[in-house]
């Protein structure tokens, strides 16, 4: 242990964290800088920022405040200490609805006020698009602003007071009228008027420099203000008084089409003197699909308030009136506009890809210029683009002539970093032209702070660096920060990684194969520590069990960043930090939908797995879990599935194969079913009617654990007009096969087994296994793939495996692709193959889950229609059910496996009105739900055939 270390742990009470993992996951924010720590604090209170202050300037050691670190310039990393304040300090002390005022810890997620604030009709006004794991000291720090800057500003204009604590362990309480200015500062001010009257561009988004003009007399010296947009550079905040606004009652969204971008961005200021809430804007270029937008190549997103529904349309309509636009929506739904700005929030995250797969970085993500200079800013930013043969995709805070972009710098080479120099250099000159800042809403971090002089001049400049020295004398405080920084491309994140491609199993086809590549997407913005769920999402179920940054998936993207650079991380795959924070992903997939960047965390850790346990002994659950398709087809075999059931009801005998088993002792062992699928399939005869043939795939799960859902399947897919067969057992000469041949012939094949899609063996990170079953799955799906039906899969993870890792595992054999294309789902199926048959009206309201694998991979639009064709009402919550295949039955899985459950599905069951229909179309959540709350659980074949069953002919 280092002095330091020890120091603190003996003046802190919060946690000091000087371990690998602690300083891997804050090697980073969402920037493209990286720096490692010397160790990171999480304070309990203001007393341990002090004491912590006092050891670091003991030791000389730098300090960084760090919230949510979404910081996109740089500024929330650094190599001394870091202080985390969202573990303790992230409390809303006090919300006063007469004074419309909050007092507020710094680690305070922005959504936890607004959450506060609602009941009262109040809110905070700034939102950035982070708002769901920002934090309120971050935002202080960098002045964010977001969408609704138009209305109510940047965070400055809603800050009362603040208190800090100085680098030499000063408590200030600042305010008006020089309120807890440090000494020093008002004499700093006094001496130069001239130069803060002049020399700071007059524009809503001037975040960057000092906000020294904020001290002027005229502007009532207000010293909190100031501080405002500092980066901790100047102290490090431990409460804020900020005001609140009134929230309008209602809103409606208009949705302009423009012809292209710089007609829309002509267009913003025009709009401002209708007061509108937000005027963002976005091209063609950002947005995956144009459905349910107006026709254009670029829109405005302007939206309106109100006192009533009415009203807020109205001023909607009056402001599409006023536009000259190629097209126009109004948009009055609240889910509607929900679904419209997720594409705007996602917009940090879906920038960072180019329509072709290639990377793009921040670096110049917020310049801004007076909003009416907008468009021919953006003609000219658009001109310097191509002169550098670089591409990027502008959006932003139209309104405000603020524009956010990731451009496609390749920061991996000497001569690509060199270009992105060049590059940052000229467009500083543009913005400048343009009477703009550098920083618009981010801060300037390490990105941009070198460029200042061309901004302000030397002159002002050296007032930034002289009012740093007034409040840190010692520079303490993120040094290299806005004044005295370092250079704009040193600390590239990029420069540790390896410059080969790294040996995998995967392809990564949407990273060219390239593991580094695949890490690389994560860019830290943080969406998977959204501590609730929106509608169907599920990322990321293990943060919000735990709270801890790693066990999200960007801290596990930061750990793997960090084994692949070799510098923290020493030894490689055989890396015990990254196994440890790998081992609470539940391999859910929900990162793969819901990161804005497509992260896939799931595949990660089972490449992680395969190469950490290479050559050596696996934990126990790997084989009773990963190879339960062997054992359960054994004990179908020896016909012994009555006995199996009987020894796990005899508690100690239970007790004792569960801990030999690597199972949880809290788990019960699922009771296998009397007779399988498939041995009811034999003895019904096979295939029935003269229809369209759909292959029905006998998954685990179904064929050994569930066979009701099987035989539900075939009753309502024969209702439907459809021909159900099932995958050839056997390799043979059948036209698509029944599981039912048994030729001399075929026998030797038949001792290879059924098919499998390979789950349970690539989420144990078994993955030579895994290949060899797929390979001999494709070899008995042959007779299948020379036809065109369709296999529909019931169980919503196999058919995800299927669709997924079986292509990417088997990348170099093309029957792998094949066999994805045509992997469908129950719902699927029927639209597509019956499109004229009525399902039965069960006329009930449902509750459950949508399958996380479903939500991420395979999408439930075809089971929404045919649950509302059905007549059954109501909508599934997201999240995941917290067992997730093997998870919740490993053993020290168990209270995650709960708190997950009881995050979304456990409550929506609770809350379900009476007579609800309870869905759960995955076997892992009807066992979590029985279980757990002791509630039966019904796939949604199982429904639709009870209905059938109750349907008059």
């Amino acid at each position: 242990m280092t002095d330091l270390e020890a120091a603190l742990r003996r003046a802190v009470r919060g946690e000091v964290g000087f371990d690998v993992t602690s300083r891997a996951l804050t090697t980073m924010d969402a920037s493209n800088y990286r720096r490692v720590p010397l160790g990171v604090v999480a304070p309990r209170d203001a007393d341990d920022v002090a004491a912590a202050l006092e050891v670091c300037r003991e030791h000389g050691t730098p300090v960084v405040a760090r919230g949510g670190g979404t910081s996109i310039a740089g500024q929330a990393t650094g190599t001394g200490v870091v202080l985390d304040f969202t573990r303790h300090m992230n409390r809303l002390l006090s919300l006063d609805p007469g004074a419309r005022t909050a007092v507020v810890q710094p680690g305070l997620v922005l959504d936890r006020l607004q959450e506060a604030a609602a009941p009262h009709g109040l809110r905070f006004g700034p939102d950035p698009s982070t708002h769901s794991r920002c934090t309120l000291g971050g935002m202080i720090g960098n002045n964010s602003c977001g969408s609704h800057s138009v209305a109510w500003g940047t965070t400055a204009d809603s800050v009362r007071e603040l208190t800090v604590l100085t680098a030499r362990g000063r408590s200030l309480r600042l305010g008006r009228d020089w309120a807890g200015a440090p000494q020093g500062l008002r004499e700093l001010v006094d001496g130069d008027l001239a130069r803060l009257r002049t020399g700071f561009p007059d524009l809503p988004r001037r975040i960057s420099g000092y906000a020294l003009d904020a001290l002027l007399p005229e502007r009532g010296a207000d010293v909190a203000r100031s501080f405002c947009g500092s980066e901790g550079t100047l102290g490090v905040l431990t409460e804020a008084v900020v005001r609140l606004v009134e929230a309008p009652r209602a809103r409606a969204l208009a949705v302009l089409g423009y012809a292209d971008e710089a007609g829309a961005a002509e267009a913003a200021a025009g709009l401002l003197p209708l007061g509108p809430l937000t005027v963002e804007g976005m091209a063609v270029d950002l947005v995956p699909s144009t459905r349910g937008l107006p026709r254009g190549g670029a829109w405005l997103f302007v939206e309106t308030g109100g006192d009533s529904d009415a009203e807020a349309r109205a001023r909607a309509e009056a402001v599409v009136r006023a536009a000259d636009v190629v097209d126009a929506l109004v948009v009055t739904d609240p889910a509607g506009q929900r679904r419209l700005w997720r594409i705007r929030e996602d917009a940090s995250g879906t920038a960072t890809r180019m329509p072709d797969g290639a990377e793009a970085w921040p670096g110049w993500e917020d310049c801004a210029v007076p909003p009416a200079r907008l468009g021919g800013y953006l003609r000219d930013f658009r001109a310097l683009l191509a002169a550098h043969d670089l591409r990027g995709t502008p959006y932003g805070h139209f309104g405000d002539g603020c524009i956010h972009v990731r451009v496609d710098f390749d920061l991996l080479t000497d001569a690509g970093v060199a270009r992105f120099r060049r590059f940052s250099e000229e467009l500083a000159d543009v913005v400048v032209a343009h009477g703009g800042s550098l920083s618009g809403e981010h801060g300037d971090g390490q990105a941009r702070a070198e460029l200042l002089p061309r901004m302000y001049g030397e002159e002002t400049v050296d007032l930034f660096e002289r009012a740093k020295g007034v409040w840190d004398p010692d520079d303490l405080l993120n040094p290299g920060m806005l004044v005295r920084p370092a250079p704009l491309d040193a600390n590239l994140r990029f420069s540790v990684l390896p410059r080969e491609p790294v040996h995998v199993e995967f392809g990564y086809p949407a990273d060219g194969g390239d593991f580094s590549a695949a890490v690389r997407r994560c860019v830290g913005v943080a969406k998977c520590r959204t501590t609730s769920v929106t509608g169907s999402g599920v990322m990321c179920p293990s943060f919000r069990a735990t709270g801890e940054e790693e066990h999200s998936t960007r801290g596990r993207a930061r750990l793997l960043h960090e084994m692949l650079a070799g510098e923290l991380v020493t030894d490689g795959w055989r890396s015990t930090e990254v196994r440890d924070a790998l081992d609470l992903c539940l391999s859910c997939k929900g990162c793969r939908s819901d990161c804005p960047v497509e992260v896939d965390m799931a595949t990660y850790k089972a490449e992680f797995l395969h190469h950490h346990y290479a050559g050596r002994r696996r934990p126990a659950a790997h084989y009773t879990m990963g190879w339960l398709p062997v054992w359960l087809r054994w004990a179908s075999r020896a016909r012994v599935a009555p006995v199996v059931n009987a020894l796990a009801s005899v508690g100690p005998l239970a007790a004792v194969a569960k801990r030999l088993g690597g199972i949880a002792g809290e788990r019960e062992v699922p009771r296998l079913a009397g007779e399988t699928f498939s041995r009811w399939w034999r003895g019904r005869g096979g295939p029935r009617g003269e229809g369209e043939p759909v292959v029905l795939w006998p998954d685990t799960f179904t064929e050994h654990l569930s066979p009701s859902v099987g035989r539900a399947a075939v009753r309502v897919l024969e209702a439907a007009g459809l021909r159900v067969v099932l995958p050839p057992t056997l390799r043979g000469r059948a036209v698509v096969g029944d599981g039912t041949s048994k030729s001399a012939l075929a026998l030797p094949a038949a001792r290879r087994g059924r098919v499998c899609c390979g789950l349970t063996y690539v989420s144990t990170g078994q993955l030579d296994r895994a290949r060899a079953v797929m390979r001999r799955t494709l070899d008995l799906m042959a007779p299948v793939l020379e036809t065109s039906a369709p296999v529909v899969v019931l169980e919503p993870s196999c058919a995800a495996a299927l669709r997924t890792d079986l292509p990417e595992l088997l990348h170099d054999d093309p029957r792998a692709a094949r066999l994805a294309a045509r992997v469908l789902t129950f719902a699927e199926a029927l639209e597509r193959h019956a499109p004229d048959w009525a399902p039965p009206a069960v006329d009930r309201p449902v509750t459950g889950q949508t399958h996380c694998h479903q939500h991420a991979v395979l999408g439930d639009a075809a089971d929404r229609r045919l649950r509302e064709a059905a007549g059954l009402t109501g909508e599934l919550s997201g999240g995941c059910c917290g067992l997730a295949g093997n998870f919740g039955f490993e053993d020290g899985h168990y209270g995650v496996s709960v708190a997950c459950a009881e995050d979304q599905l456990l409550p929506a069951v609770r809350e379900a009105p009476a007579g609800a229909v309870v869905l759960a179309d995955g076997f892992s959540c009807r066992t979590q739900l029985e279980q757990l709350a002791g509630v039966r659980g019904r796939h949604l074949a199982e429904v639709l055939a009870e209905g059938l069953e109750q349907r008059p002919e």
